[in-house]
């Protein structure tokens, strides 16, 4: 038997090999756009922006923050409101311990790091705002967004008052 014979024989079900290969190469691509969307409607560490707004008050200065729609997010909103100290840490961020540590749900590497991310280090159970460039660290997870972080530049130790706007 020849290999174009070989090819285009019919196998058990009636198909050449290569026409179930071809076959199997369409069925995987068409169903992947599919796969993708429904991992991410169901991603716990969802970097997606709700209409849930927060307010930061420290030292003269009021900041407002979009947090994401993800489990951790959604636990810190439900802590609001907070009364807290902030301090500075790193030379990049400041740092805010809450009461009692946040569900894990969403944790997860992310990319994009960018000044004016609102996240909570799950190993020390503080929030950490971010007022310049970082990398992910393990148990970092992302809540949120602020609108103008330049407030954050101010050094030092305050009181802080988180609220929930939205």
């Amino acid at each position: 038997m020849s290999v174009s014979e070989t090819l285009s024989a019919p196998g058990a079900h009636g198909f050449s090999p290569l026409r179930r290969s071809i076959l199997g190469a369409i069925l995987v691509t068409a169903t992947m756009p599919w796969l993708a969307f429904a991992q991410q409607k169901n991603d716990p560490a969802s970097q997606e922006p709700t209409d849930m707004k927060i307010r930061m008050m420290f030292n003269g200065h009021s900041l407002t923050a979009t947090l994401y729609d993800n489990p951790s997010a959604r636990d810190f909103a439900s802590m609001l409101p907070l009364e807290l100290t902030i301090e500075n840490y790193a030379g990049n961020e400041k740092i805010a311990y809450l009461p009692r540590k946040l569900t894990e749900d969403a944790s997860g590497p992310f990319g994009n790091e960018a000044p004016g991310d609102l996240c909570y280090f799950s190993p020390w159970g503080n929030l950490a705002m971010f007022y310049a460039g970082y990398s992910y660290s393990g148990g970092l997870i992302r809540l949120g967004r602020f609108d103008d972080f330049e407030p954050f530049l101010v050094r030092g130790t305050f009181p802080l008052t988180i609220e929930r706007i939205v």
